[in-house]
């Protein structure tokens, strides 16, 4: 005969525990994409919760009242969203260096709707989106953003985050930093290639100014980025490491700036 033991306490700390799940797994890579259904993630967070239970501290809730269990449940859904938000602004890092590509190759005007991120993106920004989460689910990295959140309830205790807002902005600006060198690293081989590009249109037109280098070269520059977008395609999983230790740096600076 199996006795389940669940009380009053028990439902507290599950949906203190539900809640940080739940935002979380709505803004995460991944797991928070619009295309997965809302049930699904309400029925991942749920199970996911449910299985924490037993597992992780609960500590003393320090509330008098349901204002003070409410103000809880605020800094458990604040936790959430923080620690997915720190992983998703991630993937923008390939968009940043997709529209630098396209505006130099000159593909800029061609841009789709990217539902995720809720903004126009181009062509190539969008390719290199659906490759990182391809690359994420190949190397297990989705799993590595579950185990990040179910390893912070040992660091940020059930409602005992601080909020300690000049580690939060250190690690914001620290992300601003290597979203720029990231991104133009990504965008080296094509700055380079144009440059040359340019400099031949700038000798033909000397050489042959009769010839309109203006229409040649928007034909020109588009071929020859396609050829360097093929032939750097196979450096793509040296990409998706560099965007992934920027989720993992970027999820543990935000955990250190909530304890």
């Amino acid at each position: 005969m199996v006795e389940l033991d669940f009380s009053l306490v028990d439902l507290e700390y599950l949906l203190l525990i539900l809640v940080r799940i739940a935002s979380f797994v709505f803004v995460a890579p991944f797991f928070g994409q619009k295309g997965v259904p809302a049930p699904a993630k309400i029925g991942l967070s749920f199970f996911v919760a449910l299985i924490l239970h037993p597992l992780v501290p609960h500590p003393t809730l320090d509330y008098v009242s349901e204002i003070g269990y409410g103000i809880a449940v605020l800094k458990e859904a604040i936790t959430g969203l923080l620690i997915g938000f720190a992983a998703n602004i991630c993937s923008s890092i390939v968009v940043f260096a997709g529209n630098i590509i396209d505006m130099d190759i000159g593909l800029s005007m061609a841009t789709t709707f990217n539902q995720d991120m809720s903004l126009q993106t181009t062509v190539t920004g969008n390719l290199y989106y659906y490759f990182i989460f391809a690359f994420m689910i190949v190397s297990n990295t989705h799993l590595y953003v579950i185990r990040a959140v179910v390893d912070s309830f040992y660091v940020v205790p059930l409602g005992g985050a601080v909020f300690e807002w000049d580690g939060l902005l250190v690690s914001m600006t620290k992300y601003m930093t290597d979203l720029f060198v990231i991104g133009f690293r990504i965008f080296l081989p094509f700055f380079a290639t144009m440059m040359i590009v340019n400099c031949i249109l700038g000798i033909m037109a000397k050489v042959a100014p009769q010839m309109n280098m203006f229409s040649v070269g928007i034909q020109l520059k588009i071929l020859v980025g396609f050829i360097v977008l093929f032939f750097t395609i196979f450096m793509f999983p040296s990409v998706a490491d560099m965007v992934f230790d920027e989720i993992k740096t970027m999820v543990v600076l935000i955990i250190e700036g909530m304890y």
